[in-house]
């Protein structure tokens, strides 16, 4: 931990390292993963503990872990949430020194920084996030590739043919369901403990429903999260359903990036994903809002990709049905086409969707 962050290279300047979910049954999660989404298998480890699966698909490390014995974490996790995230791994250039910052700043100290001998990274330290969602603060060498974790051992395998098919490039951001007086508490954590930026907020009304949004962002961009709550004063909505079924805050879907979200989306279906199926009247609409650039709205209507755009350009967007039992985690699959918001008008559509499938409605695509 020799590398001191400089003004220059700020220790605030995360990237993700790798995503760490807790799962019941790993063989059928792992297998899930490789089958429908072009993961293929990198690492594994086993302890007295545990066992864990790192899965990878372009830039995307996916960590699955189920545990052994009551002393491993995933024991409390999965009773109270069922299979979910509960590490977002934060690659940094010094973990001593983000530690000691985020430390100094409030964030919980779970576990000091401690060295590690191997092919792994060569530190790595703890701290709480929010709700049951930790971040592995992980220190490499300069240029070595990341994604396993400590203790995990590389498999070597050739990456699944159609994996180009489904073409998924990296983790484009998280959302995270907060309870209702939780998002200035959060936003600040992740200002004042990670030096992340505060770079967007908005209301959000869908009929009686209600809810405020706030983005935090590493400074050099690339770790992103939509932190929400709900609007007690509104009618209880989507936001409260997650945070009811969940037992508390967590991560409600992680959006994966593709250089063609149509190719992407046309490759999961035909390997078994589901998506929301989009009002027809959404396309309708569609024409007279947005002019699509890189896909026909006919395209987009038999895709049920979602549109948008901002002041840098377009994005195309579109979100997996959930399969988890408690219904509170599902994907989204996002193309930017130099957009760098979140697809704002597309909120409407997504609640109307799922609105939809909770009524029985649910023309699943």
């Amino acid at each position: 931990m020799n590398d001191r962050a400089s003004a220059h290279q700020p220790i605030s300047h995360y990237t993700i390292d790798y995503v760490e979910l807790y799962v019941k049954d790993l063989e059928t999660a792992a297998r899930g993963w490789q089958e429908t989404y072009g993961f293929s298998v990198a690492g594994e480890s086993t302890s007295a503990d545990h066992h864990g699966v790192a899965l990878r698909h372009g830039g995307i490390t996916l960590v699955l872990t189920t545990p052994l014995s009551d002393r491993h974490p995933a024991s409390a996790y999965l009773p109270a949430h069922g299979d979910g995230v509960a590490d977002i791994a934060l690659r940094t250039r010094d973990a001593g020194a983000a530690f000691a910052a985020a430390e100094a700043a409030g964030a919980r100290a779970l576990r000091k920084p401690e060295r590690h001998s191997g092919d792994g990274p060569r530190a790595s330290a703890l701290i709480g996030g929010f709700g049951d969602v930790v971040h592995t603060l992980v220190e490499r060498e300069p240029g070595a590739p990341g994604g396993l974790p400590a203790g995990f051992t590389p498999v070597a395998g050739e990456q699944p043919s159609w994996s180009e098919e489904v073409g998924l490039l990296d983790i484009d951001h998280f959302a995270v369901c907060l309870p209702a007086g939780d998002l200035d508490t959060t936003v600040r954590f992740y200002r004042n403990a990670l030096g992340f930026n505060e770079i967007f907020e908005e209301r959000i009304v869908v009929g009686a429903q209600a809810m405020e949004s706030k983005v935090v962002q590493s400074p050099n961009g690339a770790v992103t999260l939509t932190l929400i709550e709900p609007d007690t004063k509104a009618e209880p909505g989507q936001i409260d359903d997650f945070l009811k079924n969940h037992d508390g805050a967590g991560i409600q879907h992680i959006a994966f990036s593709s250089d063609d979200a149509v190719r992407s989306v046309r490759a999961l279906r035909e390997r078994g994903v589901r998506f929301l199926k989009t009002p027809d009247a959404y396309y309708d609409l569609l024409d007279g809002r947005i002019e699509p650039e890189t896909h026909s709205i006919d395209t987009l209507r038999e895709t049920q990709l979602l549109a948008d755009e901002d002041h840098g350009g377009q994005l195309f967007q579109i979100f997996t049905a959930s399969t988890h039992p408690k219904r509170t985690l599902f994907f989204e699959i996002i193309e930017r086409q130099g957009a760098g918001t979140f697809g704002s008008a597309n909120i409407k559509a997504l609640y109307e969707a799922v609105e939809l499938e909770k009524a029985g409605q649910h023309g699943l695509r």
